[in-house]
């Protein structure tokens, strides 16, 4: 039998695939989303849960880079730990946009995880929401294989998420951020040695 806390975390990775797991932060590590400061979270979410969110920089963390099969960009942000273990974190699965370049009307995937609570809310499908603009600012070294850029963004959903057996409902309005994506090459394939 698979336990409730099992079975969020089996559904965050079958609907948030890529993202690395949460790890807890080691002692005197820096906290927030972008070295800037300038990082933030901004949504209104109706229905079951009605939540006004205004994220800045020191609340929150963020994450990002591609989707697993290279067709857009996926962003994340978690907002306040609480001492109790619960925090929300918000998943941006934007279709059609690759590094470095600019969109507009992108249509977007997401999903809320309620961390520590057992609810997961996912639109499961890129046409319940879109990205109106995005534009991505290139950060740290300009060289190398591992490039980070920081996404801005603001965009609004039409049809809510919802928990899987579909009982509860949350739409997500509008929301614009400024997050995070870091993009890697792939290694290259050793080439054998000359005889």
């Amino acid at each position: 039998m698979v336990r409730p806390a099992s079975l969020c975390t089996l559904l965050l990775v079958a609907l948030a695939p890529g993202l690395p797991a949460a790890a807890p932060a080691p002692a005197g590590a820096r906290h927030g989303c972008l070295a800037s400061g300038d990082g933030y979270l901004r949504a209104v979410l109706r229905g079951a849960l009605n939540l006004d969110l205004d994220w800045h920089d020191a609340e929150l963390e963020c994450e990002g880079g591609p989707r697993p099969d290279g067709t857009g960009l996926r962003v994340s942000f978690a907002g306040p730990a609480h001492g109790d273990g619960h925090r929300l974190r918000i998943v941006f699965g934007v279709e059609s946009v690759h590094e470095g370049s600019p969109g507009h009307d992108l249509p977007t995937n997401l999903t809320v995880i309620f961390e520590g609570e057992e609810r997961l809310f996912a639109t499961r499908g890129d046409d319940h929401c879109t990205v109106d603009e995005l534009r991505q600012e290139r950060v740290g070294a300009l060289g190398g294989p591992r490039r980070s850029w920081r996404i801005v963004a603001r965009g609004f959903c039409i049809a809510p998420a919802s928990t899987l057996n579909s009982d509860a409902r949350i739409l997500m309005s509008r929301f614009d951020f400024a997050g995070t994506a870091t993009f890697e090459d792939a290694p290259r394939e050793a080439r054998p040695a000359p005889h």
